[in-house]
This record gives structure tokens, C-alpha cells and sequence, in this order.
């Protein structure tokens, strides 16, 4: 009886722990303190609330999808990309209003899988944003929203062997870049 109840109070302690974040570091994209902007030079990229996202909300492990701060990531690699294509004297500003990334947990499949992001041609990456090109007098170039997503990001080459986990997000903003932003002469 006495290990009984010093084994569950052990327990409990732990779980307790380990639900608070003690001893581990990891942060959380809906965490308060959170970055909500990443820019350089002329392109500036915003985003809300990421607890709004259709990746949390829908999500079939909520806790794993706000594990990590991807959604900065993803706004880094959207400055930096977005940055090379600009033309000399323009500015961008672009405000991320959603996302949802390829693949999805699928918890009905046990325990052993409740961690894992399964890529189907179902669950394919989606990105919904609004921008602004201004030129170097202030004038509003050309903006809008849009909605972008890649139904075939399976079957395209070239990335099977990148591990990057955020490797078909990054594609298609790539993609978008180089429409929407074709650099003059290039």
C-alpha cells in the first residue's frame, strides 16, 4: 500500500512537471511573449494570434502544432526570399492571416502515433495572406490577399531527400515569391 501511493504521488508530481515545462525549453508559437513580426530592410511580415490558425484549430494534436516557433521560421524564410526578389526603392508589407501546414496528425491511430504528421495528398500545405507593394515615392504598387496552396506537393521532385520539417511551406511561398514578385530584368 505504501509503494502504491508513493509510486501514483511520484507520478502525479511528474506529470505535473512535465505540464508546466519543467526541465524542458520548448517553446510555444501561442506563448505570449511570442514574436508577431519578423523584417529586414524593405519587407515586413506580420502575423496574429497563432492559436487563430487553422493548423491549431484544427489540428488532431493541438499541443504538437504549437510546439516550435515555425510560424517565425516560415517569416524568415518570406523576408529573405521576398527581400532578393524586391525591385531596388519598393517596400513589402505582408501579414500571414493563416496557415495550415502540409500533412496531419491523425490521432485515431493509437497512442504510438500521436506525435506523428502523416503527408497525404489530402493535407496539403496552405498559406492565406494579405500584402502591399509600395514603391519608393509611396505609392501602393499592387497588394491583395491570397490564398496559396500546393494540391500536388507530394509528387513535385526535388525534395524528398530535405529533412527540413517545414521544407513544403517554404516551396510554396517560394512560389509566390517568384509570381508575384517577378524582379525586373531578371
Amino acid at each position: 500500500m505504501y509503494w502504491t501511493a508513493r509510486f501514483l504521488l511520484v507520478a502525479l508530481v511528474l506529470a505535473v512537471a512535465s505540464c508546466a515545462g519543467f526541465g524542458t525549453a520548448r517553446s510555444h508559437i501561442t506563448d505570449a511573449a511570442a514574436p508577431r513580426e519578423r523584417s529586414s530592410g524593405p519587407v515586413q511580415v506580420r502575423w496574429a494570434d497563432p492559436a487563430t490558425f487553422s493548423e491549431l484549430r484544427l489540428s488532431g494534436n493541438r499541443r504538437e502544432s504549437a510546439r516550435g516557433d515555425w510560424i517565425s521560421e516560415l517569416a524568415a524564410h518570406l523576408v529573405m526570399r521576398a527581400q532578393d526578389a524586391l525591385p531596388p526603392g519598393e517596400r513589402l508589407e505582408i501579414e500571414i492571416t493563416d496557415i495550415r501546414r502540409a500533412g496531419a496528425y491523425e490521432p485515431w491511430r493509437g497512442i504510438d502515433a500521436y506525435d506523428i504528421r502523416f503527408m497525404r495528398d489530402i493535407y496539403p500545405p496552405r498559406v492565406w495572406l494579405t500584402y502591399r507593394r509600395i514603391s519608393a515615392d509611396g505609392r501602393v504598387v499592387d497588394g491583395g490577399e491570397r490564398s496559396l496552396a500546393d494540391a500536388m506537393y507530394l509528387s513535385r521532385s526535388g525534395l524528398r531527400s530535405n529533412t527540413d520539417p517545414l521544407r513544403y511551406e517554404k516551396r510554396l511561398l517560394d512560389d509566390w515569391v517568384r509570381h508575384e514578385l517577378p524582379r525586373s530584368g531578371a
